[in-house]
């Protein structure tokens, strides 16, 4: 079985090490959103996309196991927007994502979502050629999410605290949730945001800003 695994992860990353070359060579900055079903994912997307998307082009891979509905809230916005149905798998990988960009018109400075599968187990796993991974957790979740799959949190550069709007609500221990992301992760950075109200979201667009301007220009492009 260790085998098997080792094969899958290391054919997967030929194909991510692909996926990242294509993207850095178009300019296109990349990020996986990763999360338990039911965090605000696609929300906060909508969200991202209407407030973004006078600014540059914006296109997004969306995983689920069926439907298309998710795709669809993100056509509706104007973005680009590509299904993949997993059927019975629990995660996106790297050869999927491959096919995906092939349907996508993407440009120097555009923005690719990928919303991967809800699972906070899987997807940890599985790099797809993203710059970076972003977890969201929603605070209706509980704040020990972090210490029952550190896997995920360790994986990931950012961590979004989403529907923030409903912590009046909630018994929810903010401190505690951070602190657990912060034990699985000491680097992980964490930004409190809520797609309804807009909180935070203009300190997920300056960080979205300040990682895209890190990364290498493209083959051609003056620096």
């Amino acid at each position: 079985m260790i085998s098997i695994e080792r094969d899958i992860l290391s054919k997967n990353d030929a194909f991510a090490a692909e996926n990242r070359a294509r993207l850095r060579a178009e300019g296109v900055f990349a990020l996986n959103f990763v999360s338990s079903p039911g965090s605000g994912k696609t929300s906060l997307l909508v969200r991202t996309i209407t407030d973004l998307g006078d600014r540059c082009l914006i296109a997004v891979i969306e995983g689920d196991q069926q439907t298309s509905h998710d795709a669809d809230r993100i056509r509706a916005t104007g973005a680009q927007a590509v299904q993949i149905n997993t059927g019975k798998g629990c995660h996106l990988d790297a050869h999927m994502v491959g096919h995906a960009l092939d349907q996508l018109v993407l440009g120097t400075g555009g923005l690719l979502f990928i919303e991967n599968v809800g699972n906070l187990v899987c997807p940890a796993a599985f790099d797809l050629g993203e710059a970076h991974k972003v977890v969201v957790l929603s605070v209706t979740e509980g704040e020990d999410k972090p210490l029952k799959y550190p896997g995920m949190f360790a994986a990931a550069d950012l961590m979004l605290l989403n529907k923030s709007d409903l912590l009046p609500h909630l018994e929810f221990d903010m401190s505690a949730c951070m602190a657990a992301a912060l034990r699985a992760n000491p680097h992980i950075q964490i930004l409190t945001v809520s797609a309804k109200t807009g909180e935070g979201l203009p300190a997920f667009y300056a960080w979205i800003e300040a990682r895209a301007s890190l990364m290498p220009a493209p083959a051609g492009d003056p620096a």
